[in-house]
């Protein structure tokens, strides 16, 4: 067996803030592109975009097994988002000052695709409906950046794979 390519992730991931989407399930170049949109993806550090699933089991036990089996249940996805903090320049605070308290809106990431490379018609991403937590300004450090961290509640389906349309 040939050995698979490998992607390297830095450098290999856009994330997209867009206020509104038509269909979540097929986002558009002017949605994605709009002067509305914000690309986050340079405020977030390195391993501070973090989602999870958590997906639960149903136990499917019968009389005449000493076996236990198993289903999928119930499945839940998170966000939770760690990004650069810059008070004193609102041009280079457009992720917290974006986020506000209770915003809604879409997260759309492009993934395996260089992050120069602009949106284009055919990329895969996920798209996820987002309410902002509250953010929270993390403690200063030595030889470090200011940061904020700040839990996006998912508030509907999230979309794997969605294909950006024209």
């Amino acid at each position: 067996m040939t050995q698979p390519v490998s992607i390297p992730a830095d450098g290999n991931l856009r994330v997209t803030y867009v206020a509104t989407l038509a269909d979540p399930t097929t986002p558009t170049l002017a949605e994605l592109n709009a002067g509305t949109s914000k690309d986050f993806s340079c405020y977030i550090t390195g391993d501070g975009f973090a989602t999870s699933l958590d997906e639960q089991v149903v136990a499917d036990n019968r009389l005449c097994s000493r076996a236990t089996y198993e289903r999928p249940g119930r499945w839940q996805k998170t966000m939770t988002t760690t990004y650069v903090h810059n008070p004193a320049s609102p041009t280079n605070n457009v992720m917290y000052l974006t986020l506000t308290y209770l915003v809604t809106g879409f997260v759309v990431a492009r993934w395996g695709v260089p992050y120069e490379q602009p949106w284009a018609e055919d990329d895969l991403a996920d798209v996820y409906p987002i309410q902002a937590g509250k953010p929270m300004k993390n403690p200063p450090a030595e030889n470090a950046v200011l940061t904020v961290t700040q839990k996006l509640f998912i508030t509907g389906e999230a979309i794997d794979d969605a294909v950006v349309a024209a």
